[in-house]
This record gives structure tokens, sequence and C-alpha cells, in this order.
């Protein structure tokens, strides 16, 4: 018996010194039944994402004309103005068919292979037009000029809008944009909280010294990079964004400007290294980053990108940037929080003293240990930003016209209510990207909060 004691004793301190949280946090994902299918759903998502414009087309992936194989939709997608010349050699006619422009359908085709939504988001059909429900009567021309009654491979299975634009090509592309705006607004989000946020609660208010002099250049230099970078370019970036992701670049150079305007003003200071100047002051670093907290929450944050939006020319990239911009007090708070605790730790305490630099104890000691909650706090926040360019679509001042998103869906089923399929469709959609983004982050929650481990 007290062998048995002995062996299960052991057993569990062998358990306990080879415990990994990553397996263990994982474990307790999937046993959150909601959360894991949501996980499921979201890859699914991905994959229909990736693959839109070969799951949604108005051109075959594959088809057989007048003796040659054609792969119109792969041709495409690496040269959109891809051209093709058949020559007869009999007759010494030639024939030049520029596949993004060709209706496939009226060509006499001997073999084909339709995606599995043959129609494109962005044309019309013209014998489908005036909202025609996914139940009603469709129509399609022939390789005969002869219009018939559409079969049901060719149908809109969700109906069209008023110009003939098929709703589900359109739900298939927009999932792009949508996935694209939260992740891509909640990357700049989460750099920024997270930088912030790690500063604000490792230093504080009292554990940042510095010579008084590189403490109010560096403050110069911040005034002065915002100025250069932002206010002297602000009609060159606009610019950039009418022309896409050029705008994505100039605020790159932009933040080049501000960091090395404020190393300059740092570099400057070490002439005034003398007398009152050299005396060391504390930074108030969390003060200066909380109070930025409380301003930037104290503005109603749909107001202030509207504002922002009205402001510059409508742009995607501009509408992710601007949404990023103004997401990270929730990341920020959250790093601060865990920094605030972390810091008095034994493990960042023992590296303080082995003499290891701030930057170190930072990067390799607390912030790996501070993530857990700014994981979740970046799942609600990629919910919160698809919801906001929705919104904005659905106000009509979010991405360009010419973008097809969820909310712009929603827009034209604003303007004809008949349309049922126009709101109920997209809404579904919206609803769903949404619910489960939560529901991963609340799965997230349950399994990396250490309080409910066992």
């Amino acid at each position: 018996m007290q062998l048995l004691i002995q062996e299960y004793l052991t057993n569990k301190k062998m358990e306990q010194t080879n415990f990994s949280f990553k397996k263990y946090a994982w474990s307790q994902f999937k046993k959150n039944k909601p959360a894991i299918i949501s996980l499921y759903i979201l890859f699914v998502l991905i994959f229909i994402a990736i693959f839109a414009p070969f799951i949604a087309n108005d051109q075959p992936l594959y088809c057989k004309y007048k003796g040659e194989n054609l792969y119109p939709a792969f041709s495409t997608f690496s040269n959109p103005n891809k051209k093709h010349v058949f020559l007869n050699s009999e007759t010494g006619i030639s024939e030049e068919l520029q596949f993004d422009i060709t209706d496939w359908r009226q060509l006499d085709l001997e073999k084909v292979i339709w995606a599995p939504i043959p129609y494109s988001p962005d044309k019309g059909d013209r014998y489908n037009r005036e909202h025609v429900s996914p139940f009603g009567e469709q129509r399609i021309k022939n390789a005969d000029n002869k219009i018939i009654k559409a079969p049901t491979r060719l149908r809109h299975i969700m109906g069209t809008d008023n110009i003939g634009r098929d709703l589900a090509s359109g739900l298939i592309h927009g999932t792009r944009i949508s996935l694209l705006v939260g992740i891509i607004a909640m990357g700049i989000a989460s750099i920024i909280g997270v930088f912030l946020g790690a500063i604000a609660g490792f230093f504080g208010d009292r554990n940042l010294k510095m010579p008084r002099i590189k403490y109010y250049m560096t403050l110069l230099g911040i005034f002065l990079g915002f100025f250069y970078g932002f206010g002297v370019r602000k009609y060159t970036i606009s610019n950039a964004f009418e022309s896409g992701n050029a705008g994505v670049k100039e605020l790159f150079i932009s933040l080049i400007i501000i960091i090395c305007t404020i190393v300059l003003s740092r570099f400057i200071s070490r002439f005034f290294l003398f007398g009152w100047f050299k005396k060391e002051v504390n930074v108030p670093i969390d003060t200066f980053v909380s109070r930025g907290i409380e301003i930037l929450n104290s503005i109603p944050r749909l107001i202030l990108i509207i504002t922002i939006s009205a402001i510059f020319t409508r742009s995607i990239w501009l509408l992710m940037t601007i949404i990023g911009l103004t997401s990270w007090t929730g990341i920020a708070r959250f790093t601060r929080a865990e920094f605030l605790r972390i810091r008095e730790l034994e493990y960042v305490q023992a590296a303080k003293s082995l003499g290891f630099s701030n930057f170190r104890a930072i990067v390799k000691h607390a912030l790996p240990n501070s993530l857990a909650p700014v994981f979740v706090s970046i799942a609600f926040g990629i919910a919160s930003a698809i919801l906001i360019e929705s919104g904005l679509s659905f106000l009509g001042i979010g991405v360009p016209d010419d973008v097809v998103t969820w909310g712009s869906l929603l827009n034209l089923g604003r303007q004809e209510f008949e349309a049922w399929w126009l709101v109920i469709f997209p809404g579904i959609a919206i609803f769903l990207t949404i619910t489960i983004y939560n529901l991963i982050g609340e799965g997230l929650r349950d399994a990396l909060d250490p309080r409910l481990k066992s």
C-alpha cells in the first residue's frame, strides 16, 4: 500500500513538472463546444475569403473552345487583361477573346466547368435586373442568341440587385473584405496598444528616469514628428489613399519621420547635458498613456471615424487604418494591468537584479506572460471592427462604391424594401461572423484564465 501511495505521488509530481499551460489552455478550449465549432466556421470563412475568385466567378474554371483547353478564371487571376487568339486554319479568320469581358455563356463551348457560383460580384446580368428573387423566374441568353429560362446550374441562388449583380457572389467576395478589415485593423490596434500598455505598466510614473533636457527634447520631438509626419503630409496621405494601397506606404513613411525626429531630438539633447539640464527627472509615462486612453474613450468612436472618413477620400485601406488607430485603448488597458502585476513578480525582479536591460526584461520575460488577455481583447476587437465597417458601408460613407461589402449590400436592401433577400442574407453573414468571433473570444477567456486552472 505504501508503494502504491509513493508511486501515485511520484506520478503527480511528474505531471506537475511536465505541465504545459499551452496544452492545458488548448484542452480547456476544446471543451467549450460553441467556441470550437465557431473556430471551425472561422476556418471555413477564411477558406472562402482566400479562394473567393475561384468560388464566385463568371468565367469558367475550365472550358474547351474550338479545340483548345482554356482556364479563364485562373488565367485572369494572374493577368487580368488576358487575351487569346483563335485562328481558323481553313478560312484564315482569327477571333480574339479578352477573358474578363467575354460573355462565356454565349459561346458554343465544347466542355465547361463553371465556378460554384458562376457570377462575379461587380458585373450585372442584363436579363435579371430589377431585384430578381431567388425563387422568381430567371433568364439567360444562350449560344443561339435566344433568351431562355435559366437552368438550375446558372440561377442566381440568392437573387440579384437592381442592376442584376449576383448577391451570393457579393457575399463571398465581401467575406474577404470583412475578414481583412478585422485582421488588419486589429493588427494596427494591437501593435499600438501592446506597446503603450507595456511601457505604461512596466515603468509607471516613477521607474523611468532621464535627464531633464532629454525629457523635454523627447516631448518636442514627438510634437514635431506628428506635425511633419501627419500635419504637413496630410494631403500627400489623402491623395495616396485615393490610388489604393499607396496610402499605407505613406503612413509608414510618416511613422519613419516621427521616429527619426524623436531620435534626432534626443541626439541633440546630448550637447546640453550640463548643470540644471543634466538633472534626472521622473517621466510620468503611465499618466500620459492613461490620459490618452481616457481622452480617446471620451470621444464617440463611430462619430470620430465618420468625421475622418468625411475629410479624406473613401478607401478601404484608410478605413482599416482609422479603425485600427481608434481601437487600441482596450488592448492598452489590458496590457497595462498585466504589466502592473507582472513587474513585481520574482522572475522580473531577478532579471533586473542580473542587470538585464529594460527592453530585454519587457520583451523576453514580461510580455510573453501578459498576452493572454490581449488575445481575448483582439478576438472581440475583430468582431467590433467588422461591425463598424458594415455600419459605415451601410450608411454609404465607408468603402468606395465599386467595392462590394456586406454593409453595402445591406444598403441596397434599404433602398428596396420588397427585395428581402438583400437584407436577410447579408444580415445573417454579419451576425454569424460577429457571433463566432465573440464565442471564440469567450472560449479564449475561459481557457487562458489561470484562476480557472484545476
